[in-house]
C-alpha cells in the first residue's frame, strides 16, 4: 500500500508540473489537440499509479513525450496560420443578420437545441436578439447582440470614462498581505485605525480590499460587509453595512 501511495504522489506532481508548463489554456478552454493531450496524459498517469508491476518510469516518459509534442505544436500553431487552421480548425458563423445558417450548423453537426442552449448561456432567449453568433475553435459560442439588445455604455451616453482602479488584498482569510499594503497606498496606521473603528482583529477578517484612491471593502468572517473610504474614518462618512456581532 505504501508503494502505491508513493508512486501516486510522484506521478501526481510530475503530471501537475507538466500541465502547468503547458500553459493556462490547458486548464481552461481547450483546443482539440490540447484536450486530446489532457485525456491521454490522465490515462497514462493512472496505469503506473494502480499497477505496481509497471515501472514508474513507464508513466513518466510518455507524459514527458506528450509535453514535448504539445509544446512543439503550440509553437507551430502560434507562428503558422495555415497550421493553426489545420490543427485547431477555424471559427464558424452560425447566426448572421439573416438568421440561423442551417448549412453552418450542419457542418458542425450541431442541432437547433444546441444553438438555443448556447444562446441562453449568453443570457439571450432568441436568435432574433443577435446580429452574429460564432462558434469558436474551442467549441464556445461568441455573440454580438443587435443594437437594441446591447447594454448602454459610457460611450453611448457621451460621458468621460475613468480608468479602472484595481483593488489590492490587504487581508485575506485572516492573514495580512504585507506586500500589498505599500502597493495600495495603505499603511499600518490606517489599517489599525480601520480595524479599531469596527472592533475587529486581523484574524476576524475574511477579506479586506483597498484601492489606491482609498476605497475599501471589508468582509468579516461573520456578519455583513463594510465599505467606505479610509480618508473618511474620522468623519463617520462610511457607507456602512454591518450586522451586530
Amino acid at each position: 500500500m505504501l508503494i502505491v501511495f508513493t508512486r501516486s504522489i510522484i506521478i501526481y506532481f510530475f503530471l501537475l508540473i507538466a500541465m502547468r508548463l503547458m500553459g493556462k489554456k490547458q486548464l481552461g478552454e481547450l483546443q482539440p489537440f490540447e484536450f486530446a493531450v489532457t485525456l491521454i496524459a490522465a490515462e497514462l498517469a493512472c496505469i503506473p499509479m494502480s499497477d505496481t508491476q509497471v515501472p514508474v518510469l513507464y508513466g513518466l516518459v510518455p507524459i514527458f513525450t506528450l509535453f514535448v509534442v504539445e509544446f512543439t505544436l503550440t509553437k507551430i500553431v502560434k507562428h503558422s496560420i495555415r497550421m493553426r487552421k489545420l490543427i485547431n480548425g477555424k471559427p464558424v458563423i452560425v447566426i448572421t443578420p439573416d438568421g440561423i445558417d442551417y448549412a453552418a450548423i450542419n457542418k458542425l453537426d450541431m442541432t437547433i437545441h444546441d444553438i438555443m442552449e448556447a444562446i441562453r448561456s449568453k443570457n439571450y432567449s432568441s436568435p432574433a436578439e443577435l446580429e452574429w453568433a460564432i462558434v469558436e475553435t474551442n467549441g464556445d459560442m461568441s455573440v454580438v447582440p443587435k443594437a437594441a439588445n446591447r447594454g448602454v455604455t459610457i460611450a453611448d451616453l457621451n460621458l468621460q470614462s475613468q480608468p479602472a482602479v484595481l483593488p489590492y488584498s490587504v487581508i485575506c482569510e485572516g492573514k495580512l498581505m504585507e506586500h500589498n499594503i505599500e502597493r495600495s497606498g495603505f499603511d499600518v496606521d490606517k489599517l489599525e485605525k480601520l480595524l479599531k473603528k469596527y472592533d475587529y482583529g486581523i484574524r476576524d477578517i475574511l477579506l479586506l480590499l483597498v484601492k489606491i484612491d482609498g476605497d475599501f471593502y471589508l468582509q468579516p468572517k461573520h456578519g455583513k460587509y463594510i465599505s467606505g473610504n479610509v480618508d473618511d474614518l474620522d468623519d463617520n462618512k462610511n457607507n456602512q453595512n454591518k450586522n451586530d456581532k
